[in-house]
């Protein structure tokens, strides 16, 4: 894939202009993300905005007591760092969960687009405000008064949602996902999520291969967190 091509999956430079890919194009680069690769780290200071043209990435915080706490899981064509624009340090740390490539831009070019580019600018602004909405739902069911189970399926529909494939027995996640990281979306222990799992199999709500996540019926598992 070269650089073009890069641009093309790119969901925030989408409805770019002409002038703004070339410019970008002239200062981007593309490069290979491996597994367990960093990008950024909280509060270290990033001059690159970076997306992901392949593979996938988390990005996550760590809290008072050293647990990690994972706050979104992006896929192709997600930009993973629009906050960086306004020139502070980072907020969050940035590792790669599936090898892929990333495509980055000096953020300095990336504002000096904006300036002439309205359709850049409202990709921008768009692609933020989706975070803040997921943030706001996240914020929903961390509350104590959802149980741990409902907010397990929750997370597995979503991941299905976004990143899932048909197979013949449901729709299987595209990634590796381990009961430890599923702790970690969460915020929970890993015993707990265990725990929490197993009811879910259980149930034949969730079928678990090899660190692979199979969904038999989306809309069921749907129910499942949906119902009082």
């Amino acid at each position: 894939m070269d650089i073009k091509q890069a641009l093309c999956a790119a969901e925030l430079l989408k409805d770019a202009s002409p002038a703004s890919l070339a410019v970008l194009a002239g200062c981007g680069v593309l490069r290979s993300a491996e597994k367990g690769a960093h990008l950024f780290h909280d509060r270290q200071n990033v001059d690159l905005v970076y997306m992901m043209v392949s593979g996938m990435a988390a990005l996550y915080k760590i809290n008072s007591q050293g647990e990690k706490k994972v706050i979104f899981v992006l896929g192709k064509g997600k930009t993973l760092n629009e906050e960086s624009l306004n020139g502070l340090p980072a907020s969050v740390s940035c590792e790669i969960l599936k090898t892929g490539q990333v495509l980055s831009f000096p953020v300095r070019q990336m504002l000096l687009a904006m300036e002439e580019d309205r359709g850049l600018n409202r990709a921008v602004l768009d692609s933020m405000s989706l975070k803040i909405r997921r943030l706001y739902r996240q914020m929903k069911n961390t509350t104590n008064s959802i149980r741990g189970d409902k907010k397990l399926a929750a997370k597995l529909w979503k991941l299905a949602a976004d990143y899932g494939a048909e197979c013949p027995q449901g729709t299987k996640l595209q990634m590796d996902l381990t009961i430890t990281y599923l702790a970690d979306m969460l915020g929970t222990k890993r015993e707990t999520a265990s725990r929490q799992l197993k009811m879910l199999t259980d149930q034949g709500l969730v079928l678990v291969e090899k660190n692979r996540f199979i969904i038999p019926d989306c809309d069921k598992l749907s129910d499942y967190f949906k119902s009082p």
